[in-house]
């Protein structure tokens, strides 16, 4: 059994270093933490006592006892809470690492502490993390690796996993996906538009939105009745100018773009103004979506917002957007193959559409 715990701690040794996680092994060369560690034997007998390993990141201190049997993972009372006699704190993972942890709390200046019981081998192991303060101790999930201890993502770890604080960017989204679905029913009720024109309105509005920093402003929507002069035609020439600015080419290309738009130019219901709101539908879906949506995607550029946006968006119309032509990647699809392929910002990315690979795989087999 010893040579086998022996094994073990040298996997537990690679998770961490694979971690980035410096940790002290019986012991601790933080001076404090090892003075307390004189006087925590797992016997209860007041003499020296030390677990596999000791670490300290951040404001946090990490401690781990491993055992070479899953059997030995935990013991728990009755109760259900874990048990700290002398049988359990000897003999089970978790139990001595909540014993040291409470025995560090109690003789130093450190407050926050997570215990880790780890029990098995290098193939059939459970690493179970326990985080202990003052007030007690909570039983966490279990986990793979001890990445999300190490000092760029530990104190996310604690607030998401410890305090269970929703992270803010977290709450911004939840409510963009909210938000998706209020705009979908506007369209429908204010705009009188089909499943398959809601999506098009949102997006030509996206498009003007984005010329904002280049002169365009929502108080020149005035619901004007003149020809050249309506909220849709106004919408209209800054998405045009906006799809210019991108350099939208060939041409063709351009203007089959611009054609898919026209609606929301030539669609009278989108251009009146309608009493109960006090100006026209496409005024008010565009102040919605640049107070609820446009501004949170432009502020958040390290995350798709705009792409979670719009796949909320399309599934409430016509489920997976494939009768307007589009077909949205399922988002773990595109998660896995941006994490296997190493992009550096040199590369160019090109996407193959669909219809293209299937005539490209009939020819193969023709």
């Amino acid at each position: 059994m010893a040579k086998k715990e022996a094994n073990f701690d040298l996997y537990i040794h690679d998770l961490l270093v694979e971690a980035g996680i410096q940790a002290d092994t019986q012991g601790s060369n933080i001076m404090e933490i090892n003075n307390a560690l004189k006087t925590a034997s797992k016997h209860q007998t007041g003499k020296a006592g030390f677990p596999e390993y000791t670490a300290v990141v951040n404001d946090f201190v990490l401690v781990m006892e491993d055992k070479a049997d899953r059997a030995n993972l935990c013991l728990k009372e009755n109760d259900g809470t874990i048990s700290l006699t002398v049988q359990a704190t000897k003999d089970y993972a978790v139990n001595g690492a909540l014993y040291y942890a409470q025995h560090i709390l109690e003789k130093t200046a450190y407050k926050k502490v997570f215990a880790f019981g780890n029990a098995g081998d290098s193939k059939h192991h459970i690493l179970q993390p326990v985080y202990v303060d003052e007030n007690g101790y909570k039983w966490l999930p279990e986990v793979q690796t001890f990445e999300n201890f190490s000092k760029n993502y530990i104190l996310e770890y604690y607030k998401r996993l410890v305090l269970e604080e929703t992270p803010p960017e977290d709450i911004e989204l939840a409510d963009i996906l909210k938000k998706a679905k209020e705009l979908h029913e506007y369209l429908r009720n204010y705009g009188g538009l089909g499943e398959d024109e809601k999506p098009l309105v949102v997006s030509a509005i996206l498009l003007a939105l984005r010329e904002q920093k280049y002169g365009f402003n929502l108080a020149q929507l005035t619901g004007d009745v003149l020809e050249n002069n309506t909220d849709g035609i106004i919408l209209y020439q800054y998405l045009e100018k906006n799809l210019q600015r991108a350099k939208v080419a060939p041409e063709v290309k351009k203007a089959r773009v611009l054609n898919q738009f026209t609606l929301i130019k030539d669609r009278p219901q989108l251009n009146t103004v309608r009493a109960d709101l006090g100006k026209t539908p496409l005024k008010f879906f565009a102040e919605y979506i640049n107070d609820n949506i446009f501004k949170a995607i432009i502020s958040n550029s390290r995350e798709d917002y705009l792409g979670r946006f719009y796949g909320e968006f399309v599934s409430y119309s016509g489920g997976d957007g494939q009768a307007l032509g589009v077909v949205l990647t399922p988002r773990h699809i595109t998660e896995l193959f941006c994490e296997l392929v190493d992009l550096k910002p040199t590369d160019v990315v090109f996407e193959i559409p669909t219809q293209l690979l299937i005539q490209f795989g009939d020819s193969l087999c023709a």
